[in-house]
């Protein structure tokens, strides 16, 4: 994998052009409709659903093969994020205002935006419902929906981040009391959570940690504080490589980890975080916090669960190699929406949008898709203010590394990229 190949983790640049005629179709209806934040036309060659990451990106390249006018991007939201900056702006080293830009703003040039909700897949009759009972038609369909937060699966949240010292990387409304958390510790316990879900990017929830203890060690209140990593797995890691980096430092800064424990409740007023211990279930304990960082248990769109479209636990069902759906073959998911056994992250997008580019050229050429997607994703492990261990691997669990040195080790370069290196290309190069 070339330098720029991590750059998958979070951009890919893609300099092939394809202009493919775009096909004609007779439809009986193109009228425009009335309603104000709806589509201009009632049919696309090309209909994407999310204006995530995978969306934006693959919207720019389906513009280039079928035109503009040709394609259009569902998506309600008005501010576009880099999230994988959150873990960052959480331990108070870069600005949320760095993260946003406006979604008009990343979306390709003359492609439609249509500000609407999803509300129904039905891809049978290759159409979808927006809210106000709008159709759209389409001869394609890219889901790129992305992940749901369901901080109300725990018992006292989301309320509780109306109280101090909690927060949360994961949500835009809550990063920023993370920072807030970590800056009015004094003394006691400093938890961090892993939930019993498919999570997206799931080194952040210790990235996070490592932040902390690195800011308390800075402002000398390290001593009076028992740092807590309670996750629901097994491991520490996935990849054993990387596992035994980051054991090696968990050791060094004298950090407990205690595996299988799922928080269930946060009794935010008594600062009280309730865990299940999944070996024991319906076993609980209840711990003291001075801080608490929730990564929320997450699961598939709303739209997505009993949709045809997906498997039976609500996620796009896709073949791991093409990304093309295995029921509907003019149908294709990419990103955190889909049923792909790799990791959640923008890294594994970026190695993604290259793979369903060339599966839809030939698809739409009636030809079968030829080019396979390794499982390819990148997670830069984020250890210390200027360090980072960068893991990059496939859908085996093996090391897919770019650079000519051990990835396993902490590096101030590597933390450059993250940092800086990174959001440039993200913005810059894989969403155009």
């Amino acid at each position: 994998m070339s330098a720029i190949g991590i750059v998958s983790s979070c951009s890919c640049l893609h300099p092939g052009v394809w202009l493919l005629k775009p096909q004609i179709h007779k439809m009986s209806s193109f009228g425009l409709h009335t309603a104000a934040r709806c589509a201009a036309k009632d049919y696309y060659e090309v209909l994407v659903l999310g204006g995530g990451t995978g969306g934006i990106t693959m919207s720019a390249r389906m513009k280039r093969k079928v035109g503009a006018g040709n394609v259009a991007v569902v998506e309600p939201s008005k501010t576009h994020y880099y999230q994988p900056l959150w873990t960052l702006v959480g331990g108070g080293a870069k600005q949320l205002s760095a993260s946003a830009r406006s979604t008009e703003s990343v979306m390709p040039k003359g492609v439609e935006w249509i500000k609407s909700r999803v509300t129904a897949l039905d891809p049978d009759k290759n159409c979808v419902w927006l809210e106000n009972d709008i159709k759209i038609s389409y001869k394609y369909l890219i889901i790129a929906l992305g992940i749901s937060l369901q901080f109300e699966k725990i018992k006292g949240l989301p309320e509780g981040f109306d109280h101090p010292k909690i927060g949360s990387n994961y949500s835009v409304h809550t990063v920023e009391k993370t920072w807030k958390a970590i800056q009015d510790f004094k003394e006691g316990n400093a938890i961090f959570t892993f939930p019993n879900t498919p999570v997206k990017c799931a080194g952040a929830p210790q990235k996070i940690m490592y932040l902390s203890e690195a800011y308390w060690r800075k402002t000398g209140k390290r001593s009076k504080a028992n740092i807590m990593f309670n996750t629901s797995l097994g491991v520490i890691f996935g990849v054993k490589k990387y596992a035994d980096a980051l054991l090696e430092i968990i050791k060094e800064r004298n950090i407990a980890v205690n595996y299988k424990y799922n928080l269930v409740e946060v009794r935010a007023d008594k600062q009280e975080a309730v865990f299940e211990n999944l070996d024991k279930p319906g076993v609980t304990e209840v711990h003291q916090y001075e801080m608490l960082h929730v990564t929320p248990p997450m699961g598939p769109p709303d739209v997505l669960v009993n949709s045809p479209a997906s498997d039976g636990s609500g996620w796009v069902d896709v073949d791991k190699e093409t990304l093309q759906h295995k029921k509907y073959p003019n149908v294709f998911g990419i990103g955190d929406c889909t049923n792909l056994p790799t990791s959640k992250t923008a890294a594994a997008i970026a190695a993604q949008s290259g793979v369903l580019d060339k599966t839809i050229s030939l698809v739409m050429k009636n030809q079968l898709p030829s080019k396979k997607y390794d499982g390819y994703t990148s997670c830069p492990l984020v250890t210390g203010y200027n360090k980072v261990i960068l893991a990059e691997f496939d859908y085996n669990g093996q090391p897919l590394e770019t650079f000519p040195i051990d990835q396993s080790k902490e590096r101030a370069t590597m933390y450059h990229m993250k940092a800086d290196m990174m959001p440039f290309l993200y913005w810059n190069a894989l969403l155009k």
